[in-house]
């Protein structure tokens, strides 16, 4: 009994027509932990084939470890099955015996509900993701497709999530780019390449009432667009990109211009937001008071609120203050919200995020696809 415990997933490849299992990497891959002093108690084979006694017991011999501490893990189709599938095979019992812990049945009752859920997911919604990083695709916005992956299983729908490349797209390619899609995401990012791409494209979800969800440049973006197309400020932006702009509708607070050093002008971490009454934003939370995690620096400037929320903005998620602005959303739209904050990064498998929630539930509405789950 130990109080740690060291678990290597190396991969187990089968090649030639015969797919004939190859251990030898994983004995290099053992060796190598060891030669930095890592000796792995349990060995999980990452394979597309299941390992038969046979060549699971050579593996344990020539990495010197009992034979149950060889777990054949299979690829599977959707990552949420994988602790059920490790718990089957006896992963759990295994790492308690060896830490000298209680080997209870472990509750896995939210993941079996969670699996059945991603079994049983019917018709799929296409949300347009309005992003300049796109060369990477999944990799640079992994924790929102996360979310909204998380947000489908909850309404009991497939979602086709398709990368529009904003650094690529003129804005007056937005609307062609974006024809036929039931939401449109706008996620954050810094610099000015693809700014007018993307603020073409909340344009376009605006004024053709498509439901969408804008995430820290997302929000700022959708400030900019209502300034210039229903306040008819022209030439209103951000500061960020142009510090010579008529209209500076986002912009960099007093209080941050006088720190020098550049990363302490970013708000960082959890910060506290009030939301207003009888809003969306209040609605899909289900509170007065929530805490979301920020990594931004420019925010709505204040000179600007009264006109903007005159023209129909709606401020329905602020500071504890009051002086800054943390949530947008405009109120004769199906589904028009932007955060300040990052939401997705405290999303999960079992529990939705509400705002992604929400967000799918108005594209399923939008697409006709039945909400199947509560997507409220």
């Amino acid at each position: 009994v130990g109080d740690s415990l060291s678990i290597h997933v190396t991969l187990v490849p089968a090649v030639g027509p015969q797919q004939e299992v190859k251990t030898k990497p994983t004995q290099h891959s053992v060796r190598e932990l060891r030669n930095v002093g890592i000796h792995c108690d349990v060995l999980l084979a990452r394979t597309a084939y299941e390992l038969n006694d046979e060549q699971r017991q050579k593996i344990a011999l020539f990495c010197d470890l009992p034979d149950e501490a060889v777990i054949t893990a299979r690829d599977v189709g959707e990552i949420y099955q994988i602790p059920l599938l490790l718990e089957a095979l006896g992963l759990g019992e295994l790492v308690c015996r060896r830490l000298g812990l209680s080997d209870e049945p472990p509750d896995l009752a939210d993941w079996e509900a969670l699996w059945t859920r991603c079994q049983s997911r019917q018709g799929k919604v296409r949300i347009g993701m309005v992003g300049k990083y796109i060369e990477n695709g999944v990799d640079t916005y992994l924790s929102i497709c996360e979310a909204l992956k998380h947000a489908g299983i909850a309404n009991g729908v497939a979602l086709d999530t398709e990368y529009v490349n904003a650094g690529q797209l003129s804005p007056d390619e937005m609307p062609a780019a974006l024809a036929g899609m039931d939401a449109v995401l706008v996620p954050g990012g810094f610099g000015d390449r693809g700014i007018e791409s993307k603020i073409a494209g909340i344009r376009y979800a605006r004024e053709h009432k498509v439901p969408f969800l804008g995430l820290c440049l997302g929000l700022q973006c959708a400030v900019i667009e209502f300034a210039r197309n229903v306040c008819g400020l022209h030439g209103a932006h951000s500061t960020e990109f142009d510090e010579d702009t008529p209209h500076p509708v986002v912009a960099m607070m007093d209080e941050q211009r006088r720190i020098v050093r550049k990363g302490g002008t970013m708000r960082l971490g959890a910060y506290e937001c009030y939301l207003q009454p009888e809003t969306l934003a209040r609605s899909c939370y289900g509170q007065d008071v929530i805490y979301e995690r920020h990594r931004h620096r420019f925010e709505v400037n204040n000179q600007y609120r009264s006109q903007l929320g005159q023209a129909g903005l709606r401020f329905c998620g602020q500071s504890p203050t009051g002086q800054l602005v943390e949530m947008i959303e405009l109120p004769d739209h199906p589904f028009f919200l932007a955060t300040q904050f990052h939401p997705e990064f405290r999303s999960r498998p079992t529990n939705a995020h509400p705002l992604f929630r929400r967000f799918v539930a108005a594209a399923c509405a939008k697409a006709g696809v039945e909400v199947r789950g509560g997507g409220d």
